[in-house]
């Protein structure tokens, strides 16, 4: 990197700022944020623990926002002044250390951007994930198995919890079913860009001939439901079924029927659960999943109602992402647009930066 090139990434980077200061206004959340110490200074405040519980949410959000911008905003400037105090010095060693840190600077704005994104209704609540296998039996099931293992190795990296509510193994190899919690700030901001069908192009392990062959599974996300939010559920239109465990949990969850599924006739929506040797906790769980699942579809038309989408079936051509292990290794989002090479690392969870761009890409579009 040169003066040039260094002096025209501040100025992008300036002009990025600023643009997100005209969305997320500082100075509207530092009067909030005034106006809320006025509230927890009130003896009242803290009689209503539900109210206080949601403000005290609020307040979170906005601080951790308004750190961000502010910690992106003096690190650009002071980038800013120490380039000009260089270049008026003629010192190359300072020149050299910001050249060096250029990209540390990127990431701060990055940062800040993700975190402006991530400033959604759900965005902060934790996510429930289902994997599901498209049509293609051992192969997509491996697949399925793949993706499963990727979350967990991203959850793990991010320090998000995760609670595993059902699997299923497959007859031969990799899953037929798994859903999941994902607990941890952001988490379903994060998780929602995985929404939809993920394709594998790979030479198949299970076929003896060494054919190539292309794999399907679809991963759905849904933001877990705070207690507030109600949705409407009529007897008449679910279906209960319970049967026996089929994963671990020693002796009792498998001579018993506590796994719960149901099925939400008027959607065509199933969830189950097999979490728990309780068969009431795993109905109360799988309702829980049914309740996200129904509040993630509304969503959903609304945002198809907009865009004039119709609804992706697990096949081609209705991909987000397509992960290629061979004639060539390259990992694509179709929103984003961007292609990554290091699929083995992909693969083992990091996947940061592919989601941040794609929440990028879906922000630019709208």
């Amino acid at each position: 990197m040169d003066n040039y090139e260094f002096n025209e990434l501040i100025k992008t980077l300036k002009n990025k700022v600023n643009n997100i200061a005209s969305i997320i206004k500082p100075d509207d959340i530092k009067k909030r944020l005034e106006e809320i110490e006025k509230l927890e200074n009130s003896p009242s405040f803290w009689s209503d623990v539900k109210q206080a519980g949601v403000i005290g949410k609020e307040k979170t959000k906005i601080s951790n926002l308004l750190k961000n911008y502010e910690n992106a905003f003096n690190a650009v400037n002071d980038a800013s002044e120490l380039f000009d105090l260089a270049n008026d010095e003629n010192d190359e060693q300072i020149l050299k250390s910001l050249f060096d840190d250029a990209s540390k600077l990127e990431d701060t704005i990055t940062s800040l951007e993700i975190s402006m994104l991530l400033s959604g209704e759900n965005d902060n609540k934790n996510a429930i994930v289902s994997i599901h296998p498209g049509a293609g039996g051992t192969e997509s099931n491996d697949w399925a198995s793949m993706l499963y293992r990727m979350y967990l190795r991203f959850c793990e990296r991010e320090g998000f919890k995760v609670e595993t509510l059902d699997f299923q193994e497959g007859d031969e190899a990799g899953l037929k079913d798994v859903s999941f919690l994902v607990k941890g700030e952001n988490a379903y901001g994060y998780l929602k860009a995985e929404n939809g069908i993920h394709r594998l192009v790979r030479t198949s392990p299970f076929d003896s001939a060494g054919r190539r062959h292309t794999s399907f599974s679809s991963v759905m996300v849904s933001p877990e439901l705070d207690d507030d939010i109600e949705i409407e559920i009529e007897e008449k239109d679910i279906r209960i079924d319970y049967y026996r465990a089929s994963g671990a949990g020693g002796q009792h969850v498998n001579k018993t029927e506590s796994a719960v599924r149901i099925t939400h006739m008027p959607s065509g929506i199933v969830v189950q659960c097999q979490n728990d040797r309780s068969q009431h906790k795993n109905k109360a769980t799988a309702f829980k999943m049914l309740k996200s699942r129904l509040y993630e579809l509304e969503l959903m038309k609304q945002q198809d109602a907009n865009n004039s989408n119709e609804k992706s079936e697990i096949g081609w051509g209705h991909q987000i992402r397509s992960y290629v292990l061979f004639p060539y290794q390259q990992v694509k989002d179709n929103r984003s647009n961007e292609a990554f090479s290091q699929v083995d690392n992909i693969l083992d969870g990091d996947i940061k930066k592919i989601i941040e761009g794609v929440l990028i890409a879906l922000k630019n579009k709208s």
